[in-house]
């Protein structure tokens, strides 16, 4: 998929993994224009939020070190932003 396919074509059913694998792509390849790397960004970013509700960063590791120090930065302000869980609210049964 060209870069231009890939911003100005959204396909609704492209599950958050396909829209993340194929923006990685995008940002890692040295032949991607920085204007479409900048539009590429955000699109990546919001997949995270789903991916980690997913639990895709438990069973996969990104092997490459500048995108995986990077997502890891923005996980961990995602944890940040997030509430923590709410604890359980009924009283323990005895």
């Amino acid at each position: 998929m060209s870069p231009i396919e890939l911003l100005s074509k959204p396909k609704p059913t492209t599950s958050p993994l396909e829209t993340f694998v194929a923006c990685a792509h995008q940002m890692l390849d040295p032949a991607t224009p920085e204007q479409v790397r900048r539009a590429v960004e955000p699109r990546l970013l919001a997949q995270l939020p789903s991916l980690r509700a997913l639990g895709v960063f438990e069973l996969f590791e990104l092997r490459d070190p500048g995108l995986r120090a990077w997502l890891t930065d923005e996980l961990d302000g995602l944890a940040i932003a997030s509430p923590p869980p709410c604890p359980d609210l009924l009283p323990e049964q005895t």
